[in-house]
C-alpha cells in the first residue's frame, strides 16, 4: 500500500542558522516539496516577494486569524508575529504532498502539539561566532536587534531535545544531504507506510 499522505517537514533553529538557504536547496533538489509560505507583520526585507517569502500582514489582520484559528502555528518574535496557515498546509499534505515549514521554535511547538506525525528537524550554525556573522552580514537590522537575536538565539539552543534530529549547518552540501537522508528514512518508517504481503510463502 502506497503512502496516501504527505510528510509535514518542520525546521526551524537560531535566527542565522541558515535555515532559510536549506529550506531553498531542498526544494531545489526535490519535486514533490512544496514549501508553506508564512505570514508576517514584519517589513519585507529587500528582495523579499509578497506570496513567495511571506505573506505579509498588519498586526490586526494576524491578530483576527489568530482569534479565528486560522492558523496552524504563530509566534511574537522581535515584537512581530509569524504564522502559518492551516488550510493550505492540510490540504497538501491530504493530497499526498510533502509541505516544508521554516518556522521559529514557538511556532514549532504549537505545530507539535497539533501535529506530531511532523518531521521536526532543528538547524544549529557550527558556533556562536559562527552565528553572529551570519547576522551582521545580512546588514538589515540595528544592533540592538542583532544583540537581541543573539541572545535569543542561546535560549533557543535548549530546546533541541523537542526535535527528531539535529542538523550543524556548517556546510551547505553536507547539511542538505542529511536532511534528505532524514526524509527518506522516514517514509520508510513502519508506521508511515503500512503494507501487507500478498501470496503465500513456499
Amino acid at each position: 500500500m502506497e503512502q496516501s499522505h504527505g510528510l509535514l517537514i518542520i525546521l526551524s533553529g537560531p535566527s542565522g542558522a541558515g535555515k532559510g538557504t536549506l529550506c531553498q536547496e531542498l526544494l531545489r533538489q526535490i519535486p514533490n516539496l512544496k514549501y508553506s509560505v508564512s505570514m508576517t507583520t514584519r517589513p519585507p526585507r529587500p528582495g523579499e516577494v509578497e506570496g513567495i517569502h511571506y505573506f505579509f500582514r498588519t498586526r490586526t489582520e494576524v491578530e483576527a486569524m489568530i482569534a479565528g484559528d486560522e492558523l496552524l502555528e504563530w509566534a511574537s518574535f522581535c515584537d512581530n508575529y509569524y504564522g502559518t496557515p492551516r488550510f493550505a498546509v492540510e490540504q497538501a499534505i491530504q493530497a499526498g504532498q510533502d509541505v516544508i515549514l521554516e518556522i521559529e521554535i514557538q511556532g514549532a511547538l504549537q505545530v507539535k502539539k497539533r501535529f506530531p506525525q511532523g518531521v521536526f528537524t532543528f538547524i544549529v550554525p557550527p558556533s556562536m561566532d559562527v552565528l553572529a556573522e551570519r547576522i551582521y552580514k545580512r546588514g538589515t537590522e540595528t544592533e540592538e536587534v542583532i544583540q537581541k537575536r543573539l541572545a535569543t538565539a542561546i535560549q533557543e539552543l535548549e530546546y533541541v531535545s523537542e526535535y527528531d534530529y539535529v542538523v550543524i549547518n556548517d556546510e551547505v552540501p553536507v547539511a542538505v544531504d542529511k536532511l534528505k537522508s532524514i526524509l527518506i528514512a522516514e517514509k520508510c518508517r513502519v508506521k508511515r507506510k503500512p503494507f501487507v504481503f500478498k501470496g503465500e510463502a513456499k
